[in-house]
């Protein structure tokens, strides 16, 4: 099964994105900071993290930084609601980014874009 690591500091994003990821049949795992989210990776093999940009502890543009340096392979979606910061996000290695509120079912679009399911 696909593993995604979602990284908001609101716990009903996490729950919204875990839901909905869950849903299509992805394992979801959560953390609450970018410090939480390069712990966690640590000790899992996920194919993709979705993260937001601002965030107490390790914002999300560094966190992204970070993953890119030591995972470059992981796929990684970028979402805030600051979009001041979500062309940075790209630049610095984000695949998408998406403008918070944004669509679940585009979400989930681009998620399935960048790690396919295997058919069942």
């Amino acid at each position: 099964m696909k593993q995604i690591l979602v990284v908001d500091d609101d716990a009903q994003i996490r729950s919204m994105l875990r839901t909905a990821l869950e849903d299509e049949g992805y394992n979801v795992h959560e953390a609450r900071d970018g410090k939480e989210a390069i712990s966690n990776l640590v000790g899992l093999t996920v194919e993709l993290v979705i993260t937001d940009i601002v965030m107490p502890e390790k914002e999300g543009l560094e966190t992204i930084r970070e993953m890119r340096r030591d995972s470059p392979d992981i796929k990684i979606i970028a979402i805030s609601g600051a979009n001041q910061y979500l062309d940075i996000a790209k630049i610095l290695g984000a695949d998408y980014v998406f403008s918070k509120p944004f669509s679940i079912l585009h979400l989930i679009d681009k998620v399935n874009e960048l790690i396919v399911l295997p058919r069942q």
